[in-house]
Parts: C-alpha cells; structure tokens; sequence
C-alpha cells in the first residue's frame, strides 16, 4: 500500500477523487437537507407554479403579456427585458470606450484632459449611484408631456421617457428587408475579397466606401420600387400625453445610459493600454510609409492593439449583463425583479426560481465568453 502511494500520479488521482467524494457528500447533504426543510414548511419542490396565472402587471414588455399570463410567460417577459438592455448597453458602452480610450492618447491637449476626466469620474463612482442620478435627478427632472423636449417633431423627451418614430409595415416590406440583407451579404464579400487581395499584393481597397454603399444602395433602391412599404408612426400630444411612436421608459433609458457610460470608462482604459502596448516602431514604419494618423491607427495600431483589447474587454462586457440586475433600483423590470423578485415571492418556490435565474445569467456569460473567445483566436498574431 505504502508502495503505492509512493507514485506521484496515483496519489494525484486519489486526493482528487476523495475531494471530489467530500464535495459530492456535502452536495446530497444540503439538497437533503433543504427538501426536508421545504416540505415542512410546505414549499413546493416542483415547477408546477410555471403554469399558473401570474396575477401582477409588467409595464414594458417586449412581447404581449397581462395579468392573467402564466409565470412561465413573466419569465421569459424579464428575460427579454434583459436581453435587450444587455444588447443596447454593450452597443454603445464599447464604440464609446474605444473613442475616448483613442482620445486619451490624442496630442490635443484639451481632449486628452477631456477624456481623462471621462474616465476617472466613471471609474470612481459607484454604478448605483451614477444609475441613481441619471433616474432621479435628470431624468425625472424634465419637463411634463406637453413641455417636451422636441427633436424637430420627430422626437420627444420628457419626465415620462424618451418618444421615437414607430416604423409601420406595408405590404411589400419583406423586399426591402430581402434587399438589406443582400447588401449586407455583398459587402462582408467584398469585405472578404478585398483582405486576401491585401494579403496577396498589398494593394488597399476603400472597404468602407464600398461596403457602406452596398449595405445603404440596395434597400434604398427597393423602398422607392416597391412603393415605400415602410413608413413612420410620430408622437403627438393628446391631453396631457404623447401618444404615438415607441415610448422608451425612465427607467430603460436611465440604466442604459447608466451601464453605458459607466462601462465605457473602463473600455476607454483597456483600449488605451493595448494601443500603447504596441511597439512604437509600428507607428514610425506607418509615418515611413506616408499614412496618415488615423489610418495608421486604423490599419496598423489597433489591429495589433486587439490581441490584448479582446480578453479584458470580455470582461466588461460580462459585467454590463451581471450589472444589469440593478434594475431592481430603478424600477426596470428585469430579469431579476420580475422572476427572481415578484415570482418568488408568489410562489414561494426559492430553489427552482433561484437555480433557473443563476442558470441564465451563467449561459448568457458563456455565449459572450465564447463569442469573444472566438474572435480573439481570429486576429491573434499567428506565429510562423
């Protein structure tokens, strides 16, 4: 026996299988432990309450919903919500962060300083508290509906949230969405063809020109075709409301603002870092060669800079969807006040509602993990 244990690799495989034995125990203890708990108290144990009706209002939801919708159906309402503030928020919060991280860099002594203010006011505030402003006193400041803020009629802001045009289908606006995704099609071709000719005789073709032109060209030419199939629903003033349009809540807007801008300083610091990462010889070969400034920065420095941007930034992004769970401060209906919150509360069924809510958030971090992680394999330095 002595002998045995004498090899490195079978005592390796024996602590971790005890380990793994311990935690297993541990693991049937406390589920045990909490079902003899929950029974006594008579909690339910299943996912019988997904079924039932609901009973409460959600004020913005993203698909249609009452109070006599299911649990089920408040479930997949909060998830929505989180979703999109989730999607909106990396949006912006990360071309944001990438200018002012290339504006600290900038020789214009204004902007740089500009920028650095940027940067330490986000940094060194509290999220819930930056959240809290923008809710309390901007947003809820403004003026009533009838002393909106007007956007040349088109959009409106006021104490009751933020009004956009409302797009309204006609019949043929399927061509003008077949004629999008053509273009869109067209130009990552382009986009394509034009790197391996790159690669293959340096020559530089006007990307941007060209894939801008093939995206914008094709659903525009349809629109006129086809008889402009797509028109726009505006807000107007009725009583003492707008009616009309989309109605961006308070609330939606106050924590996209918030996670944005909040996010974006640390985005700006992570770009500033991998540009200045990159060896100053690569700026002096592009001045060499004649290009100027931003398309050294475009061509040159940045792609280098994102083999170290891109890991961090997964980072950031992951935060913006964890951090949306301070919703609840705000009154937004998210994931977590609309499930883990008043469903809980309901249903008393603290595991099941708990268990589902950390299953989502860890999924949803796992796609963005990958997603980037996929991506960052793909303009990593490739050695030869």
């Amino acid at each position: 026996m002595g002998g045995i244990f004498t090899d490195a690799r079978v005592r390796s495989i024996f602590y971790q299988a005890a380990l793994f034995a311990l935690l297993a125990g541990l693991a049937v203890f406390a589920w045990r432990n909490a079902v003899a708990n929950m029974t006594a108290r008579g909690v339910p144990m299943g996912f019988g309450f997904w079924n039932q009706t609901a009973g409460f209002d959600i004020n913005q939801t993203l698909i249609p919903y009452s109070a006599l919708s299911t649990y089920g159906r408040a479930f997949w309402v909060g998830l929505l919500n989180t979703l999109s503030v989730a999607a909106l928020s990396i949006a912006l919060a990360t071309p944001i962060g990438f200018v002012v991280g290339v504006a600290r860099l900038s020789p214009n002594f204004l902007l740089s300083r500009l920028a650095l203010v940027y940067v330490e006011l986000m940094r060194n505030t509290p999220l819930l508290l930056q959240l809290l402003f923008w809710y309390n006193a901007v947003l809820k400041a403004l003026p009533g509906p009838r002393q909106s803020l007007s956007l040349h009629g088109l959009a409106f802001l006021n104490n009751r949230g933020l009004y956009l045009p409302r797009p309204v289908y006609g019949e043929h606006a399927a061509g003008v969405g077949l004629a999008l995704m053509l273009g869109v099609a067209a130009a990552a071709a382009y986009a394509v063809r034009a790197r391996r000719v790159q690669a293959r005789t340096g020559h530089i073709s006007p990307v941007i020109r060209v894939a801008a032109l093939a995206i914008l060209a094709p659903p525009l030419l349809s629109y006129i075709v086809l008889g402009r199939p797509i028109s726009f629903s505006y807000a107007e003033l009725h009583g003492f409301n707008l009616r009309g349009g989309v109605q961006l809540y308070p609330e939606f807007v106050a924590l996209v603002f918030g996670l944005s801008t909040y996010t974006a300083g640390f985005i700006a610091e992570i770009v500033r870092a991998g540009v200045v990462s990159v060896p100053h010889g690569q700026s002096e070969a592009a001045a060499a060669l004649g290009l100027p400034r931003g398309r050294a920065m475009r061509l040159v420095i940045v792609p280098q800079a994102l083999r170290l941007i891109i890991p961090p930034l997964t980072s950031q992004w992951l935060n913006i969807v964890k951090n949306s769970s301070l919703a609840v401060f705000v009154g937004y209906p998210d994931l977590v006040l609309v499930f883990a919150g008043t469903v809980l509360n309901q249903t008393q069924a603290a595991m099941q509602v708990m268990a589902v809510t950390m299953g989502v958030y860890l999924v949803i971090s796992l796609v963005i993990s990958l997603a980037l992680n996929a991506f960052n394999a793909r303009v990593a330095l490739k050695e030869r």
